[in-house]
């Protein structure tokens, strides 16, 4: 989670409503519950979800443990129990985070033939590599946060279930 936050292309990425344009706003708003929505849906990832957590992430290090909404816990335990095994073979992703920004896999920024888009056999974005990368990443971003979440914890009664419950997701995945 050290690393810089780069200019991330909301407007071309998409979410299983469309793009992500609303995303900073949301993220500003603390709307977590429709962040979830947007980054997490019927099983699937989407391109915008590793770029919400490395946002999310890099706040919730720096929130005071008492202060973390059980909706946030929500958002990220929605993100890790759609990862399995199978997604976490980095030989088979994009070889950085970064490259998912590739233009070759962002959407145009027109909106008009988005609909056209999503026909399409692959949609942009979705080839084997970014849509393993999608899941990839998003992993390895919770993966870091593990301290955080169990530091929290300790200390936010409210989300204790889902905290217990996120925590052994990730820690069964670290072996």
């Amino acid at each position: 989670m050290n690393q810089h936050i780069p200019n991330i292309p909301w407007q071309q990425l998409t979410t299983p409503y469309g793009r992500g344009t609303a995303i900073p706003q949301l993220i500003e708003q603390e709307q977590y519950q429709k962040l979830a929505e947007l980054i997490e849906h019927q099983g699937t990832l989407w391109q915008v979800t590793p770029w919400v957590l490395l946002i999310l992430l890099k706040k919730l290090a720096n929130k005071n443990m008492e202060d973390v909404s059980l909706q946030e816990i929500e958002l990220y335990l929605a993100v890790a129990q759609v990862i399995t095994e199978d997604y976490l073979d980095p030989v088979h992703t994009v070889q950085t985070m970064q490259e998912l920004l590739d233009a070759k896999y962002l959407w145009i920024e027109d909106e008009e033939d988005d609909e056209l888009g999503w026909e399409e056999e692959t949609p942009k974005g979705y080839e084997q590599q970014a849509f393993l990368g999608h899941y990839y990443f998003s992993h390895l971003l919770l993966q870091e946060a593990l301290p955080i979440f169990t530091a929290i914890n300790a200390h936010n009664k409210e989300a204790a279930k889902d905290l217990d419950e996120l925590i052994t997701i990730l820690k069964q995945h670290d072996q």
